[in-house]
């Protein structure tokens, strides 16, 4: 059996009832994929690239990690935080090096590592127009990362982006956690959180990473089940 594991913070990271409705992309990817192939979710709220790895998150991915197995590794939101030391890192250089620590993991145990430029935040400045965000030096950073090393590269940050402009200000609502304060009585504050998904969001951001494996194709398109497939069960 396949697995992906997943380095990552909240965008991806699998809830529980205590952050209801909130969902992540990891969370979802499975229904884009073949029975055989399991998703490992490491991800976890607020964790950058440095924290991941000095809270021992990614040495518990080498511990299992295997041959042929994938890691999916997204980070951008939390390394920005230049305020908190824990977390934040430079984007062409420590974040650069960061990464390259978790492509050796995945290497060192030969399986596939997959960089994922952030998800875009939900920053309209009118109904159709988004704002500039806060993640362009991080996702330049990944790409320059991917191409340096020749690892396969998920642009999820440019389809996220492409995918808000086309929906516009009003139905992207429906994606993100912002909804009337109350409405969830363990997630006061959801009416100002443009970051956090809720499952429509987390399912449309996921199937995007789909398709990025199903443009990469190989061993990555291979993990990805099919109309056909469901149909013959």
């Amino acid at each position: 059996m396949k697995k992906i594991f997943w380095a990552s913070d909240s965008t991806v990271q699998t809830n529980k009832v205590f952050t209801y409705p909130q969902t992540g992309i990891g969370q979802m990817l499975y229904l884009y994929l073949k029975d055989d192939v399991t998703v490992v979710n490491r991800a976890r709220n607020g964790r950058s690239t440095k924290s991941f790895i000095d809270q021992g998150r990614l040495a518990r991915i080498e511990e299992e990690i295997g041959e042929g197995d994938f890691l999916f590794i997204q980070f951008g939101h939390n390394d920005e935080k230049i305020d908190d030391p824990a977390r934040y890192t430079e984007p062409f250089s420590t974040f650069m090096e960061n990464l390259e620590t978790y492509i050796c993991v995945a290497h060192a145990h030969g399986a596939y590592p997959v960089l994922i430029t952030p998800l875009e935040r939900r920053c309209f400045v009118d109904e159709k127009h988004l704002g500039n965000g806060d993640h362009s030096e991080y996702v330049a950073a990944i790409k320059q990362t991917a191409e340096k090393n020749k690892v396969p590269l998920i642009d999820l940050y440019s389809m996220s982006r492409a995918a808000l402009k086309q929906a516009g200000e009003e139905k992207s609502r429906a994606w993100y956690m912002n909804f009337d304060k109350g409405l969830y009585d363990n997630y006061p504050d959801g009416k100002d959180d443009n970051t956090h998904l809720r499952y429509e969001g987390a399912v449309m951001y996921a199937g995007l990473i789909a398709k990025g494996l199903e443009e990469l194709g190989g061993v990555y398109g291979a993990l990805l089940t099919s109309a056909e497939e469901e149909a013959e069960k």
